[in-house]
């Protein structure tokens, strides 16, 4: 279907903004732009009972992480978030009302993950930080008011990288045990030969130019074909967790989460690919904007809620 009225404007809004495309920019300038728009975009902040900044041990020294606790009794789920911006950008203030919102409509408590960013620090970094704060979250599950065995990871973009990713190197390395994964239009694969990234190449927010300008970033001079790059090409996907993947119908990034929840599917895994019609890469944050974004936060806190439900 066609673009959304409200998704159209604000491309149209950017397109006159006068900004370089993302792929001219310097990584400051894309990070100034990153926080910049974040106000008007992710729309006010919900309620929970507590937000928390704290640091946990890294394998670079200390990590930064923001706990947000619900309204209600303990024990809670726990879902460990990964931030978007193509591991280049993004902060824990700029994913502040997204955490806030899921946290309150799991209900779950949120641990949101300020991973090491590119190319300060490139691939494997920020996998290394994913890691360490979701075993983090495991083992000091009881203190955080949550249940060990209710554990999730979740990202979107980039951040739905780290969570695939993180799903599967607890699988290989023995835990820490995770029970469900949300993957918000991620990041799979470093080839970029789909359909949709033909198809969307151009004038649909995140261009083929700008997300490999966010790859070359992150990669530096590793080709991106191992798993903990591209989960796509992991040669089996069984033993996962059971996955919800949602996508936008015009991203260049579509094809790739559609093709991993077909995959899991096939190795036996429960997995569910959910595609949002007429909006574009970004919009499960713009809940500002678009009531697209509040319907996928529903979907997404219902699939949560399903699958970590229990004592």
């Amino acid at each position: 279907m066609a673009l959304r009225p409200e998704i159209r404007a604000l491309l149209d809004q950017l397109g006159g903004s006068g900004r370089p495309p993302l792929h001219h920019q310097s990584v400051e300038q894309a990070r100034a732009f990153h926080v910049e728009d974040a106000p008007a975009l992710n729309g006010p902040a919900a309620p929970v009972a507590s937000v928390q900044d704290r640091v946990v041990p890294g394998p670079a020294g200390e990590l930064p992480v923001r706990v947000y606790t619900p309204e209600g009794e303990p024990p809670f789920p726990i879902v460990v978030f990964f931030h978007g911006g193509g591991w280049v950008v993004g902060t824990l203030d700029s994913y502040d009302p997204l955490c806030r919102a899921l946290a309150a409509a799991v209900p779950a408590v949120v641990v949101s993950v300020g991973y090491r960013l590119a190319p300060e620090d490139r691939w494997p970094a920020a996998v290394e930080d994913a890691y360490a704060a979701t075993l983090w979250a495991s083992r000091k599950a009881a203190e955080l008011g949550g249940a060990q065995h209710r554990l999730a990871v979740a990202g979107d973009s980039a951040g739905g990288n780290l969570a695939a990713v993180v799903a599967l190197g607890a699988r290989d390395r023995g835990g820490p045990p995770i029970a469900f994964q949300l993957l918000v239009y991620p990041v799979l694969d470093a080839a970029g030969d789909t359909a949709s990234w033909r198809d969307h190449a151009e004038g649909f927010y995140l261009t083929a130019a700008g997300m490999r300008w966010y790859w070359d970033h992150y990669l530096g001079p590793a080709d991106g074909s191992a798993p903990d790059a591209s989960p796509l090409r992991a040669a089996f996907l069984g033993g996962l967790p059971p996955a919800l993947v949602i996508g936008a119908e015009h991203d260049i990034l579509r094809d790739e989460g559609e093709a991993y929840a077909a995959r899991l599917r096939d190795a036996g895994v429960a997995a569910t690919a959910s595609r949002y019609p007429g909006v574009v890469h970004g919009f499960f944050r713009w809940r500002a904007l678009t009531g697209a974004a509040d319907a996928a936060l529903q979907e997404a806190a219902a699939a949560l809620r399903s699958a970590l439900a229990g004592p």
